[in-house]
């Protein structure tokens, strides 16, 4: 049988998707499982699930595509696997995970933070980023293991982000991609492999190398499937696994942004805007632009975190009436919020949201909360869920504000995918909120296509990344701006919500000393 087919999983937060396509990027099957229970919170705040059962999806998946008959696995050329950031996994010397993985949307914080010693911590102070140091010693789950589980953590023989492990489960190897290191680690985001001795981040992040994973480039082969693997997913043994990125930057691969001028935004769990650039540079001080699925380029990227989960937020919170019908009817909730939306003139009447439901680390700060200001006796469930939707487009604008800023390249084309982006309602906001049209991925999924992309590289179906591109990505529908709408988001945006922040910071800070929430970092 000719090997003409590639096979992307896509490992994310709520599900694992398999997807099949050819050299062309036509998807010929795709199949999915759902998690009833995307992790577990032993404690508040904290997001734990185990790394096998992320295994146990995949196979399962894996196999469920085969079952529906219109895709054999003999057909692959070969398989490549894009995940979730920043999820991490403590491995023994035998392979078996320690512990639960600690999910990105954890929230727990270390307390006792590692000494950078006296010459690295004058320099920070005087660079006015003491504060950004310790909020990223902090968040570092290394930090948080060493002080609160240090017998697991004296265990730990491998240490893994979730795509190392899959790596590692697929291959018998212990490698990733360097596209796929977003996390709290002694990464150099600049040469896009591990630190340096002397680098300041292994003081911060203390760790043996040993520990970690080889690293390699997307688009390159991290090993073939073993007859373990091959028995637990039916993918063929010695099938060639390709390395691929990250989700975020695999959809920018997969939304076909290859240039400066084109911004991919993400309406998913995290809402995102992308843009793929050549030089290293910074999108916020200390804040890294992160490894692109283009080796040796990088991903200018703002992060609005929790952006559309505040969709299943507000469907959970205020939209059982919608919920009731939807199921009476045989619908999706989200059909019958599109029409609510759409009942609802641009800017909400007025009321207008900051959809800041997680802190950051610089922009919003640690301190930041979200906020919904403008209420009066005319406003429904309906201009609320509006507000959430132009809350999003607005700090994605202010994304994309800042990209410009900092690559001096204004962005004049854009590309919206993630599970967000079947919204129609959410699609013309996004194109009136930014007075561009707003361009529909072809494949929604971008993140599981962009995976295909490299895993065709690495088969050699196509002679290089930008033809594999070229071949297999394309847009669908095109919302054009409209002018009236245009004008009304404009004001609102430079007259009320770039104001937000800057006005309700210092009431966030006062919230934060009173109530001990969010936890400030360690010190």
């Amino acid at each position: 049988m000719r090997k003409e087919l590639v096979l992307a999983i896509d490992v994310g937060t709520q599900s694992v998707r398999v997807l099949a396509f050819d050299a062309r990027g036509l998807l010929i099957d795709s199949a999915s499982i759902v998690y009833p229970l995307p992790y577990r919170s032993p404690r508040p705040g904290w997001a734990e699930q185990d790394p096998g059962y992320y295994w146990q999806c995949l196979a399962e998946s894996c196999r469920k595509l085969w079952s529906a008959g219109l895709v054999s696995p003999d057909a692959l050329a070969a398989v490549s696997v894009t995940t979730q950031r920043a999820t991490m996994v403590n491995l023994d010397g035998q392979g078996n995970p320690l512990r639960p993985a600690i999910v990105w949307l954890d929230q727990r914080r270390a307390g006792q933070l590692p000494s950078l010693g006296c010459p690295w911590r004058i320099l920070f102070r005087l660079a006015g980023l003491s504060d950004t140091l310790h909020y990223l010693q902090a968040e570092a789950e290394v930090n948080w293991l060493r002080e609160n589980q240090p017998d697991i953590w004296e265990k730990t023989a491998h240490y893994l982000f979730l795509s190392g492990y899959l790596a590692y489960r697929l291959t018998g190897n212990f490698v990733d991609s360097a596209g796929c290191q977003v996390g709290y680690m002694p990464f150099d985001f600049r040469e896009q492999q591990w630190a340096a001795p002397s680098n300041w981040k292994w003081q911060a992040i203390p760790l043996d190398r040993e520990i970690l994973p080889e690293l390699v480039s997307p688009g390159t082969r991290l090993g073939n499937i073993t007859r373990e693997a091959a028995r637990a997913t039916g993918l063929p043994h010695g099938l060639p696994v390709i390395a691929a990125a990250s989700d975020k930057a695999c959809e920018v691969l997969g939304a076909g942004c290859l240039e400066a001028h084109q911004g991919c935004v993400g309406y998913g769990t995290t809402a995102t805007i992308n843009v793929n650039v050549r030089q290293y540079i910074e999108p916020i001080r200390l804040i890294p632009p992160y490894p692109s699925a283009c080796p040796g380029a990088y991903n200018m990227e703002v992060q609005i975190y929790r952006g559309f989960w505040m969709v299943s937020w507000f469907k959970e919170e205020f939209a059982w009436h919608e919920r009731n019908l939807a199921r009476q009817a045989g619908v999706r909730t989200e059909e019958l919020l599109e029409e609510m939306v759409a009942k609802v003139p641009p800017g909400s009447m007025g009321l207008i949201l900051q959809p800041f439901w997680s802190p950051g680390v610089r922009y919003p700060g640690p301190e930041a909360k979200g906020a919904m200001i403008g209420f009066g006796g005319v406003h429904t469930r309906a201009h609320m869920y509006r507000a959430l939707l132009e809350g999003l487009a607005y700090a994605v604008r202010d994304g994309r504000e800042r990209i410009e800023k900092r690559t001096k390249v204004p962005i004049r084309e854009l590309f919206v995918c993630g599970g967000g982006s079947k919204s129609d309602q959410m699609m013309q906001i996004t194109a009136d909120v930014f007075g561009l049209p707003a361009a529909r991925t072809a494949v929604y999924e971008a993140s599981g296509l962009g995976a295909a992309v490299l895993a065709a590289l690495g088969a050699g179906l196509h002679a290089d990344l930008e033809t594999a591109v070229r071949e297999m990505t394309a847009v669908g529908r095109v919302f054009a701006p409209h002018a009236r709408s245009v004008e009304i988001y404009d004001k609102l945006y430079r007259k009320v919500y770039r104001h937000m922040y800057g006005k309700l910071r210092p009431l966030y800070k006062a919230i934060q000393y009173i109530t001990g929430y969010p936890k400030k970092a360690g010190r």
